[in-house]
């Protein structure tokens, strides 16, 4: 059987605990169509980055799946009816993460991962900077540039007829 990462949005006026049962309804859904399923998680309910069908705001979950694909399309099928659910997105997957997601994990697992950042060495004051603030005027050791002079523009010349 394949393994697959299902993700679904449900709008933002259901209740958890009806996000719960509809979490649980799918899991059945599988399990008759000879899957199962390893893992669900609750992610809360989330900002969306855009408007999806005027919801600004959603109860997102993750199910990891070992099921045929069969199974998946029944239950996507099922998810595309109910009104509940506004967006879904299934991957099929080498192996199934073990453990909490990546949106689960603290701050502190994530930093651990990319290194922490009281491992940096502290910032010096001390160090060089440029002859020029910000500003761009010079600064009272550097020398000052010459001023240039605006480009003249030539003289017309004149047009009118000279007789």
């Amino acid at each position: 059987m394949a393994l697959y990462e299902h993700i679904i949005i449900v709008r933002q006026d259901v209740s958890a605990a009806q996000v719960e049962t509809l979490a649980e309804e799918l899991s059945t859904i599988i399990t008759e169509n000879g899957g199962s399923v390893e893992k669900v998680e609750q992610w809360g309910l989330r900002t969306l980055a855009y408007r999806i069908k005027k919801n600004r705001k959603g109860h997102y979950v993750l199910m990891n799946i070992d099921a045929p694909s069969a199974a998946v399309v029944e239950m996507e099928r099922l998810e595309r009816i109910n009104e509940d659910i506004i967006r879904i997105l299934t991957i099929r997957v080498e192996e199934l993460e073990e453990g909490p997601s990546a949106m689960l994990r603290t701050r502190d697992e994530r930093d651990d991962r990319r290194g922490r950042r009281d491992d940096r060495r502290p910032r010096r004051d001390d160090r060089p900077r440029d002859d020029k603030p910000r500003d761009g005027a010079p600064r009272g050791d550097a020398p000052a540039k010459p001023a240039e002079k605006p480009a003249e523009k030539p003289a017309a010349e004149p047009t009118g007829d000279a007789a």
